[in-house]
């Protein structure tokens, strides 16, 4: 990465760990409903592959999904007010954390079952090479939906079809409180690509120039007709599966030796080496969040009138 890009992958993986330690806060004090699951750790996927990504492509993602949506560079306010269930959110209050989509920005949907979005990104991927169209989909999920049926599936599909799909896995080490090595009969989540002769690759994901560049050489060689890829991000997150998670399935030890070389840190050493005002780039976006917490708290509560917009059946 040159210096401007470092830079931008600096600023989206910041805000992203500004939103979801406000989100935290706001979750304490009874703010935000039901259950939040957040990616402090695990910002530079979501840097990395959303700034190797095309304006015209696609992603799904997870209930872990803030950043990626963030990295899609939808605005931050928008996303602040849809965790406050409020009418101005970027799905008018009716999606909350696990469900944000902003289609307008190839964002087609985060979703709350494991392994869900996968198949419908091999749908969106089918749809682009059926009608031709220029774009590729990217789906995040974690290193527990290797183990759903609908993982093999959706990977099966991509393979016989040679669509334009990039499966991106986040490897955190934990299939929520559950060691993945006690539950999976691999070592790397990529060998279960190699079922369906995909190519797969493994990434270290607390550094995001190599994220970026693997992300942005398997995009350009997908978009170029070659087929699905598969990237196992190798990540961490550095708080609990969900808020209130006790943590007892893991040493303090070792969250701390993962903290230690935070890809935060090492890209704000980086970028003070090169002579960016690391100091300026934060107290920017810490504005911008506190603008966003401000705009949600300020904004209406949907209307019970539009409870049921949206919705449609069948009889």
């Amino acid at each position: 990465m040159d210096k401007d890009l470092l830079t931008e992958a600096y600023t989206i993986m910041k805000t992203i760990r500004r939103f979801e330690e406000t989100l935290s806060v706001l979750f304490a004090e009874n703010f935000i409903r039901g259950s939040i699951h957040l990616s402090i750790g695990q910002e530079a996927v979501a840097a990395g592959v959303g700034l190797a990504m095309a304006p015209q492509d696609k992603m799904t993602t997870t209930y872990r999904g803030h950043g990626h949506v963030i990295a899609r560079k939808t605005p931050v306010k928008l996303l602040m007010a849809e965790m406050l269930g409020r009418e101005t959110g970027i799905n008018k209050g009716r999606g909350g954390s696990m469900h944000f989509t902003d289609v307008s920005r190839g964002v087609l949907g985060a979703n709350a079952i494991v392994a869900a979005g996968l198949p419908h990104a091999v749908g969106a991927a089918y749809s682009a090479k059926y009608l031709k169209e220029d774009y590729v989909t990217v789906t995040i999920f974690g290193d527990g939906a290797t183990n759903q049926g609908a993982f093999h599936e959706a990977l099966n599909l991509a393979a016989v079809y040679k669509l334009p799909v990039l499966f991106v896995c986040e490897n955190n080490l934990y299939s929520e409180m559950t060691p993945i090595e006690e539950i999976v009969p691999v070592e790397h989540m990529a060998e279960r690509a190699e079922a369906y002769k995909i190519p797969a690759h493994m990434v270290d994901a607390y550094n995001v120039e190599e994220v970026y560049e693997v992300a942005k050489r398997a995009i350009e060689d997908i978009r170029a007709g070659k087929g699905p890829i598969f990237l196992e991000m190798k990540t961490y997150r550095l708080v609990g599966h969900m808020c209130g998670d006790q943590e007892v399935y893991r040493s303090r030890e070792e969250v701390a030796s993962w903290a230690a070389r935070d890809a935060l840190k090492t890209a704000a050493e980086k970028l003070s080496q090169l002579q960016v005002d690391v100091k300026k780039l934060d107290a920017s976006i810490e504005q911008e969040i506190e603008d966003a917490v401000k705009f949600a708290k300020e904004s209406p509560w949907p209307d019970p009138k539009h409870l049921f917009d949206g919705l449609y059946y069948a009889e």
